[in-house]
């Protein structure tokens, strides 16, 4: 019975350790999502008029060959993926869901891609390489850092080297895999195009667009696109970023109160020994007195 207490108690503790720890990293985790949360809100509503204003020109400009070759389908014999997941677990299924639409997108849009070795994968966090890699996929490790020196220069290079292999037809087209920041506890896992840029359609006909450009608009218009991908990739580093911060602050606050009913649950059998043993010597007591009077 004396055994039977000490696990206990030895249980009890332990519990009590890790509920410190994940007290721990949820404060930790609430810090850096507060942080990341300012940063996506900030940055999402100048990011989504920059997607519009360039998804009108390029819908309005054929005549423009430099801006069009941005956003020229093209028969789609090679494909680039980034996927964008974290450093670290103990997200809950943040990783696990980001990756499981990553296979979901090869296996039901570039099946025939993937089979001919035509799928390249560059990671952005160090779970989704690390995963993807061990189940075979073609993967690239150049960006999977990008997390702990995050910053727009370095995801403007990401931009650039992609846009760049997508203008020398290194790749036919380029997709987005990651989530998107709505809350602490809510995550939208999305695929979106990245290149071709996606041109908008209304009704059957094309949007008007309606810019005065100075200086001459080829001119502006090639300038003005490397700039505005290079904001649509951090757009998205961003909201996976918030996510991340997101998901593990949810995970661990869930992990402190499952610990809380452990240790109800321990602390419960724990007083149920106690009083067993307590009952099993005071029965032997009573026994040994009655023995001696007889």
């Amino acid at each position: 019975m004396a055994g039977q207490l000490k696990e206990v108690r030895n249980r009890i503790s332990s519990v009590q350790s890790m509920q410190q720890i994940t007290k721990a990293m949820k404060m930790v985790s609430a810090a850096k999502f507060r942080r990341a949360q300012d940063a996506i809100l900030q940055m999402r509503p100048y990011a989504r008029k920059l997607q519009e204003m360039l998804s009108n020109i390029v819908s309005n400009n054929a005549d423009n060959e430099g801006a069009m070759s941005l956003a020229t389908e093209r028969t789609i014999e090679k494909v680039l993926i980034f996927v964008l997941t974290s450093d670290r677990g103990l997200a809950g299924a943040f990783n696990a869901n980001t990756i499981k639409l990553t296979k979901t997108l090869i296996g039901e849009k570039y099946s025939e891609q993937h089979k001919k070795g035509n799928v390249t994968i560059w990671n952005m966090g160090k779970k989704g390489y690390e995963t993807l890699t061990k189940a075979g996929y073609k993967t690239d490790d150049t960006y999977k850092d990008i997390f702990m020196h995050l910053s727009f220069e370095n995801v403007q290079k990401a931009a650039q080297a992609a846009t760049k292999a997508f203008s020398d037809k290194e790749f036919d087209v380029v997709e987005l895999v990651y989530s998107q920041f709505k809350n602490a506890a809510t995550q939208v896992f999305t695929v979106e195009r990245f290149l071709p840029i996606p041109k908008i359609e209304s009704q059957g006909e094309k949007l008007k667009a309606d810019f005065i450009f100075d200086p001459e608009k080829n001119e502006l218009i090639n300038e003005l696109m490397p700039k505005i991908l290079n904001t649509q990739l951090y757009k998205a580093v961003l909201d996976s970023n918030a996510s991340e911060h997101g998901a593990r602050m949810t995970s661990m606050d869930k992990a402190s109160e499952n610990a809380n009913e452990m240790l109800r649950d321990l602390r419960l059998s724990y007083n149920r020994a106690r009083q067993a043993a307590i009952t099993t010597e005071l029965n032997e007591i009573v026994s040994g007195a009655a023995a001696l009077e007889g």
